[in-house]
């Protein structure tokens, strides 16, 4: 199992590097920090069609 950790800094600002990253990494279990979104602002989405799911 790969668990990671990634600094967003700004989860909508930097999703197209997020989602690159993940595609890149292919870790199983991801920790977001630094999201700077309220949840109704949360790509949730996009996050579910890269693979994962957000709790």
């Amino acid at each position: 199992m790969k668990l990671a950790t990634y600094n967003v800094n700004g989860i909508n600002g930097r999703l197209e590097v997020l989602l690159r990253w993940l595609a890149e990494a292919k870790p199983d279990v991801v920790c977001l920090q630094e999201l700077k979104a309220p949840d109704e602002k949360f790509p949730r989405r996009e996050i579910e069609r890269a693979g994962y799911g957000a709790i």
